[in-house]
Order: structure tokens, then sequence, then C-alpha cells
């Protein structure tokens, strides 16, 4: 199977968007992300996909705790920003949000549709990627919004149509 005709074939799949954030401090950076699921409501868990040569592999294993924040439609910009298809790196990506600090050390947009604090539970290693698996501490719900969505190779309010 050409990867090229897959990646082709994965963009017709519309995800919504979600920035997962890692690290503290100096160390702070995160990406994002539309592989992001619900994996168990018993011991609520969170399966996130991360390449592993992403920056924010050596953050993850280093602070073994992330965000995972659902965004709305009037979050692009966050979405552009943790993208780093703007050169933005660490904790650059964070400028131009409202984020509040957690005990635990995540930081979670204020005004996310939603946002999980979750420990790392568990690491899977498949080719290039790992599979995170968190498991959700606290969760920030907000008023439902439009999501924001990624569909086609860009950024996209879902409407309702129906």
């Amino acid at each position: 199977m050409d990867s090229r005709r897959f990646r082709q074939a994965m963009r017709l799949l519309a995800g919504h968007v979600c920035v997962i954030t890692v690290g503290d401090g100096a160390d702070s950076t995160g990406f994002t992300a539309t592989s992001v699921t619900a994996l168990s409501a018993d011991g609520p868990t969170l399966l996130v996909s991360l390449n592993k040569s992403s920056s924010s592999w050596s953050a993850i294993e280093a602070s073994p705790c992330f965000g995972v924040n659902i965004l709305a439609g009037g979050h692009r910009h966050v979405a552009e920003a943790f993208s780093g298809f703007d050169g933005r790196k660490g904790g650059a990506r964070y400028d131009g949000a409202r984020w509040s600090h957690q005990p635990s050390g995540v930081w979670l947009p204020e005004d996310a549709m939603v946002a999980f604090d979750c420990a790392l539970e568990e690491v899977i290693a498949h080719r290039s990627h790992a599979i995170l698996i968190g498991l959700v501490r606290a969760v920030k719900a907000y008023d439902a919004q439009d999501p924001l969505v990624y569909w086609q190779g860009s950024y996209r309010r879902l409407t309702d149509s129906i």
C-alpha cells in the first residue's frame, strides 16, 4: 500500500481538532491532533497518537502527563499555533490564548469546549508513532459550542445542516 495514497484517503475522514499540551515551564510544548478517542469510561481513559519524531515526544517522556483539549470553531488560531506549520516551537505555541495551569502540571485552555487533564498510563509503540493512553484525572466542560473539525486538509466549522 502506498503511504501517500493512504494519507489522501484519510483526509476524507473528518475529525474533531484537539490540542495536546505537554511539558511544563521551559519544556512546555504540544501538538494539534485529530487522532484522539475515548478508550474506556470505567477508569476513564483516552487514546492519543503521537509521532515519535515530534518535539512533544521527549516532553511526554520527561513529564508523564498531558492535556487533551477539544477545540471550538473560534480556536483555529490555537490549532494552527500547535500544528507547528507557522514555525512556532515550545512555549511560543501557547501565545494568543488564555491558559490555566493545573496542580498536575498540565496546561488547559480556559475556553476550550472540553479539557481533560490526563496522567500517562501506558505507551504503545507502533512504527513511527506512539499510542498514549491517558487516565483522565479531571474534566473541564464548557458550554456547547460549534466544534472545530479538520477535513480534506483544512480546518472547518461544523454547522447543523439537517
